[in-house]
């Protein structure tokens, strides 16, 4: 499967229809996450980013309904719903809550793909990647993974050039401690984050007390923000 098929996250508490998903989807050129409620798939969406959500709107605990209002309201991944409720004031009310399109139950799976690819063609495309991104005096080019200042290279670890690659693609974006070490490779847990960022920081800032382009989130992970 080439790496660049898009990721879809399918949330139903059916095994056997999210299990028919999962394998219709992948055969169809999709990478295919599942889970089974809202809480194992808001711990999936922790590490992972995904460019599409299936979601049932009838589930155990947290209904689809809310957590689609709790996506849309942090996350603008489309939202595909599923729902047994066909009538017009519950298709109303799943695309009020943050849903892309709506698809009832029981379905064709060849329709369900074809909404699939219609909501992903609907996605703009992402801006181009800077060639360097400017910090100060320090200058950091993502494709060769390299980090200078004025003309001098500065040495950086595998891990600190992939963790600068990632937080490099969004800048302004908010990446997880969990999102970070599945990009990085990194070990040790949400620790080994931190301490990579605490010496990119005596790396790059001026005062790395009081950090101005690598910078924390409270409670959501760590942003790149350069000149």
């Amino acid at each position: 499967m080439e790496a660049e098929s898009p990721h879809i996250l399918v949330v139903d508490d059916d095994d056997r229809l999210r299990e028919l998903l999962r394998k219709f989807l992948t055969e169809n050129g999709f990478m295919v996450s599942a889970a089974s409620d809202a809480a194992d798939a808001r711990a999936r969406m922790n590490g992972l980013a995904f460019d599409l959500i299936v979601l049932d709107l009838m589930m155990p605990g947290e209904s689809g309904l809310d957590f689609a209002a709790d996506i849309r309201a942090r996350n603008n991944v489309p939202i595909l719903m599923l729902t047994a409720m066909g009538e017009p004031d519950d298709r109303i009310a799943g695309l009020e809550c943050g849903a892309d399109d709506y698809l009832t139950k029981p379905f064709e799976p060849r329709e369900l793909l074809l909404r699939i690819r219609n909501i992903l063609k609907r996605i703009p495309e992402p801006p181009a990647k800077p060639s360097e991104i400017q910090m100060g005096d320090f200058v950091f080019d993502p494709g060769r993974e390299r980090l200078s200042r004025k003309g001098r290279l500065v040495h950086l670890t595998s891990v600190e050039a992939a963790l600068l690659c990632v937080l490099s693609e969004r800048p302004g974006a908010i990446f997880s401690r969990d999102e970070l070490i599945h990009r990085t490779g990194a070990t040790g847990g949400g620790r080994a984050v931190d301490v990579q960022v605490t010496r990119l920081r005596r790396k790059i800032e001026p005062d790395p007390r009081l950090p101005r382009y690598l910078q924390t989130v409270r409670g959501r992970g760590y942003v790149l923000r350069p000149d």
